[in-house]
């Protein structure tokens, strides 16, 4: 097994995980809260390097990720075990692990080599690491990651962003787009949805993301009634997207649907997306988008400048209206859309 990476030796053969905010403490043959990354003889091995529970080929708007290479398909890759026990987790299967030896009969062997050749074979642009968090198969992701740029591939994080800022460096060249869950905006949200402290290290990682390593960022915020959607929370996100991300960070703002422990709540209403579209762009920001809704207008990218239709949207099908390289074809304006990598160097 592969031998984990950035972690302290403690005394007692105690190691110390720095790849998440957790930073777990974690005992000789104990697991740290992602389920996945135990202690063996005072060394971290992750448990599930390599180890795929899910793979498929998504259209890139499925992460979503609306001005990141639009219309492209990428190859995405879920393991098992996560950094958060999300009470509402709609992949719960998968990421609330608690034995990982159980799923062992379950799980498709792909090291880096075999997932990048995956991709080149069928002609897609590049490689996600979704479904469940990628932060706790770090070690997998990074090896992929720095192959997929050899090889001209481009490469996704999607993300509850609990990574720490050493973690974020260390993979940081060989990652394009960041595409970050912001689940609401206090500690008693983080708290009741998944007991998650120290919350707003979120926002800091996601600005250096953006800021130190110029990675593509998009924000989601998955809005449950009741718990987020209050005016407080939701300007409260779309404030600190335009004052630290920029104007021109997309936010979509997604349909809930009752799942894992909270079959209790209804699925949100299309009035309170709307809501939030409206606090979006109240607060500057230019491009605010309605998900989990197929064929609302909103999903649509129009052009802040000038009014024209630039990319419509039915679903995950597209259809490129006014895009002149990253640009409004018809004013020229930036549009914040990255669809360009050059030899795994990112522009």
């Amino acid at each position: 097994m592969a031998e984990g990476v950035l972690y302290d030796k403690l005394s007692g053969q105690r190691v110390r995980c720095n790849v998440c905010l957790w930073r777990c403490v974690i005992n000789p043959g104990r697991l740290g809260v992602c389920g996945v990354r135990r202690n063996e003889d005072g060394k971290i091995v992750p448990l599930n390097y390599a180890m795929v529970s899910s793979v498929a080929a998504d259209p890139i708007e499925k992460k979503p990720l609306f001005h990141f290479f639009p219309g492209s398909t990428v190859l995405s890759f879920g393991t098992i075990g996560c950094n958060f026990h999300c009470i509402h987790c709609q992949n719960w299967e998968i990421a609330c692990v608690e034995e990982p030896h159980t799923f062992e009969g379950s799980l498709r062997k792909i090291p880096p080599d075999e997932a990048v050749r995956m991709a080149e074979t069928s002609g897609f642009k590049g490689l996600a690491w979704t479904y469940n968090e990628p932060t706790i198969w770090f070690e997998y992701t990074l090896d992929s990651a720095r192959l997929a740029h050899e090889n001209g591939l481009y490469t996704v994080y999607v993300t509850n962003g609990y990574m720490t800022p050493e973690a974020l460096d260390t993979i940081g060249p060989y990652l394009d787009a960041w595409r970050v869950d912001i689940k609401g905006f206090t500690d008693k949200l983080y708290h009741d949805l998944g007991k998650v402290r120290n919350w707003r290290s979120i926002l800091e990682v996601a600005e250096r993301a953006k800021n130190k390593w110029n990675m593509h960022i998009e924000v989601v915020t998955n809005i449950i009634p009741g718990m987020n959607d209050d005016r407080e929370q939701l300007a409260g996100i779309a404030g600190w997207i335009k004052a630290d991300l920029g104007e021109l960070t997309p936010w979509h703002v997604t349909r809930f649907h009752p799942d894992r422990n909270l079959m209790h709540i209804p699925p949100t209403p299309i009035a309170t997306l709307e809501k939030a579209w409206d606090i979006g762009k109240e607060a500057g920001l230019r491009f605010v988008y309605p998900g989990n809704v197929p064929g609302h207008s909103r999903e649509n990218t129009v052009c802040y400048n000038c009014g024209s239709l630039v990319i419509e949207r039915v679903g995950y099908s597209i259809s490129l209206k006014g895009l002149k390289g990253t640009n409004c074809a018809v004013c020229g304006a930036d549009l914040n859309i990255r669809n360009i990598i050059n030899a795994g160097v990112k522009t």
